[in-house]
């Protein structure tokens, strides 16, 4: 998405003050449709009629509109029609991880200065903990709604991004959930609900809309020359179906989301945006959407302008509408809708539909039920954002998703009452937001790294570096390394900022920018106190370097953990928190990236090329830490309780592999989607410290239709106290679990051998017909 409405902006810390009443003089009234106290005559119109079925105000509204109205209501800047009391209204606001400013929907102002900054996504998912994100999203909801109550806020959403993370140089991968399918959708899923769902629990009923993008196989921005307004992301059928389409048909199909953003690239060979398979085929027709697809921003413009998809720029039109997108983010819409209309290239009634599409979706936010100010979250207002308890989850969540990736014997945690004078360096030491990443908002307030460190030990701070890009001409080795000899411990507090990967903004390498790994092992070899290496950063980074190095005693990845960062790093290095995050992408070194080009999107590897694959599941080369990767302070042993050891396909008869020796079941001619079963495991704390355990469920499947090497099958966050133990039970669907997808696309059963692994528990499980 287009960030020129962001990028004027400036960020600066603020200390939130509650305000008790937002009917003040600064409040602002919000944009709502059918308000009888201007004019009562918008009673009698059967869209401003509650008691009347969603579907039969929708056709009432449609059918009292014009042409010209109607395409006003297909581009983000809705045009409104006051001669039906229905008021202009913005489409773009942004919630990525927290009310942001990105997007014209959504402002802070005096009234509501900020809002509270959960950790970027990459950080938070870390966590492995589903709840976690339904309760942020619950919280972004109702800083939301407060917002809109005073005229500061819209109510459609255009977030999560539940893209992939496929390549570990992609710019935007931190506001991704990682690289695997089943974490990406469970991570949709949760937050989704936590967006949308209604507190009085009626279905139909939207507390915000949300959407989830950018469909579909979109994860480059711009690399050496190749961006995405012009790239073409050539799939095959097998890693579409199984690799890139999961998080987005969980998120319409379970989460319910109302809306879904097509990307602007192409998809082999066809822009997403006018490909009638993907759009009305698959999100509208075989998943069911409840709402609106809309497109990224001006990508009708550029598959036009840019991509000469389309001769004309009403054919571009055409074709979109007919594919099934209903909403343009932009204005080339509205347009070139009406001479694609006038010169018989598309039907009103094509208009029609997409129109009532969106219209739906404003109705059941309340849109135009009059004053929602009278309605269910009326009450809510800048007392409601910012709250204590918003903060409050902003930190655990900070804390739940750090990830302890090493940890000589006796180095952390720290003892306060044993630091005498503690080191912290580095150019990230002392960021504000940095923290937060990318379509962030104005945060409730700061607590930096340093400050959250300074508050329990004796600190001396130096920079290291002038910034992150960490230029040789810059360096303050002899001062860094002057502190860290003085100090009884050093935190080096390093890695990269939106400088190095954002949006429009691909990496080139994986390695420590600068000359940050120079600083880095010139200050450990200057202490003889434990050195700890914390690493902020979106994507992965290869530093083998401190991997092996004896000096560094303890690596830790922050990710961008938000507003309360810097007193979560403190809660974790202190032992405060112990640290149960795990890894949730691969770490590669640094010679996949000069091997692999970020534009093969093949996720399999290929023995004829040396082209080693992607993603734990499919990757044969070296790593630097694996997905899944993550130590505690604790330890944490895994037994089976029970779990089957055969499962049986019950087949019809006649059915061919009753008399053939198959490979694999397809599902559909078998009652596979009724067999069920359970693994159960007890996790127990060996350890003398409670902490949380990620219990993660592997399979390896049988090597048929080139399977995954590995895949992840569920998770579950569980807290165990010292010398307890707590069982976990992972409910297996059979069609899901156990199932591949061949290199046509199809879901099979596959037949043999499965393997599963819990930590260090190995079971398998036969599957026969």
């Amino acid at each position: 998405m287009a960030l020129t409405d962001k990028k004027a902006l400036l960020v600066l810390p603020w200390v939130f003050v509650s305000i008790a009443s937002f009917h003040g003089a600064f409040a602002q009234s919000p944009v709502f449709a059918c308000d009888t106290s201007k004019d009562p005559s918008v009673g009698s119109y059967g869209f401003c009629n509650g008691s009347l079925g969603l579907s039969e105000r929708v056709q009432d509204l449609v059918q009292r509109l014009t042409l010209s109205e109607k395409i006003g209501f297909l581009v983000n800047k809705g045009v409104g029609v006051s001669r039906l009391g229905i008021p202009a209204y913005e489409w773009w606001s942004e919630a990525l991880h927290g009310v942001s400013y990105v997007g014209p929907g959504t402002h802070f102002s005096g009234l509501v200065p900020g809002a509270t900054s959960f950790p970027q996504v990459i950080h938070s998912v870390a966590s492995f903990n589903s709840s976690l994100w339904e309760a942020i999203g619950k919280v972004v909801s109702t800083e939301a709604r407060a917002m809109y109550n005073v005229g500061l806020a819209g109510l459609t959403f255009w977030s999560p991004n539940i893209n992939i993370f496929r390549d570990p140089r992609w710019g935007r991968g931190q506001e991704t959930a990682g690289e695997d399918p089943l974490l990406t959708s469970k991570y949709a899923v949760g937050y989704v609900k936590g967006l949308q769902s209604s507190d009085d629990g009626d279905p139909n009923r939207l507390k915000v809309a949300a959407c989830c993008k950018h469909y579909t196989a979109y994860d480059l921005d711009n690399w050496k020359g190749v961006d995405r307004f012009h790239f073409n992301a050539k799939v095959t059928k097998q890693d579409m179906d199984d690799t890139f389409q999961p998080p987005f048909k969980s998120c319409v199909i379970d989460g319910q989301v109302a809306s879904v953003m097509c990307s602007y690239n192409q998809v082999n060979g066809i822009p997403t945006c006018a490909d009638p398979n993907l759009l009305a085929g698959t999100v509208r027709g075989e998943w069911n959407l409840n709402g609106y697809i809309v497109s990224d921003c001006d990508s009708v413009e550029v598959l036009y302008d840019k991509q000469r998809y389309t001769k004309t720029p009403e054919d571009a039109a055409a074709q979109t509408i007919m594919a099934g997108l209903d909403l343009n983010c932009g204005s080339f819409l509205g347009q070139h809708t009406p001479a694609a209309i006038k010169a018989g290239k598309l039907n009103e009634s094509a208009v029609d539909n997409a129109v009532s599409n969106n219209l739906a979706v404003l109705m059941r936010l309340g849109f135009f039920d009059g004053d929602p100010r009278s309605q269910l979250y009326g009450k809510l207002g800048p007392k409601d954002v910012c709250t204590h308890e918003n903060q409050q989850l902003a930190l655990e969540a900070a804390r739940q998703g750090i990830v302890l990736l090493k940890n000589s014997a006796g180095s952390l945690p720290l003892s306060p009452a044993a630091i005498k004078k503690l080191a912290v360096i580095g150019p990230n030491a002392n960021v504000t937001k940095t923290m937060i990443g990318n379509y962030e908002g104005t945060p409730c307030k700061y607590t930096t790294p340093l400050q959250g460190i300074s508050a329990s030990v004796s600190t001396v701070y130096n920079p290291g570096c002038q910034n992150v890009a960490c230029a040789e001409s810059g360096l303050q080795l002899d001062a860094a390394k002057k502190a860290a000899s003085e100090a009884d411990a050093t935190i080096l507090i390093m890695g990269a900022d939106q400088s190095i990967e954002a949006e429009d903004r691909d990496r080139t390498d994986i390695t420590l920018p600068g000359a940050q790994q120079k600083l880095i092992s010139a200050v450990a070899n200057a202490t003889n106190g434990p050195v700890i290496l914390i690493v902020m950063s979106g994507g992965p980074m290869d530093i083998s370097f401190a991997k092996i190095d004896d000096k560094i005693t303890s690596i830790i990845w922050v990710g961008y953990p938000g507003e309360a960062g810097g007193a979560a790093i403190a809660d974790v290095i202190f032992g405060v928190h112990n640290p149960g995050g795990r890894l949730p992408v691969t770490w590669y070194p640094q010679d996949f990236v000069t091997k692999v080009p970020m534009t093969n999107m093949n996720m399999r590897p290929d023995t004829s090329t040396g082209y080693p694959g992607r993603t734990y599941r499919f990757y044969t080369g070296d790593t630097v830490y694996s997905f899944g990767d993550g130590l505690s302070y604790t330890e944490f042993s895994h037994h089976l309780i029970r779990a089957p050891t055969t499962v049986s396909i019950p087949l019809e008869e006649g059915h061919p592999c009753l008399s053939t020796a198959c490979e694999s079941v397809e599902l559909h001619s078998s009652k596979c989607p009724n067999l069920t079963f359970s693994l159960h495991v007890k996790v127990k704390n060996v350890g003398d410290r409670h902490g949380g355990n990620t219990v993660l469920l592997f399979s390896t499947p049988p090597r048929v239709h080139n399977a995954p090497r590995k895949r992840l099958l569920g998770f579950e966050k569980v807290h165990v106290e010292p010398r307890s133990e707590r069982a976990v039970e992972f409910r297996v669907e059979v069609c899901e679990g156990l199932g591949v997808v061949d290199e046509f696309g199809s879901k099979k059963v596959a037949l043999g051998s499965h393997t599963f692994h819990v930590g260090n528990l190995v079971h398998s499980l036969s599957v026969v017909t």
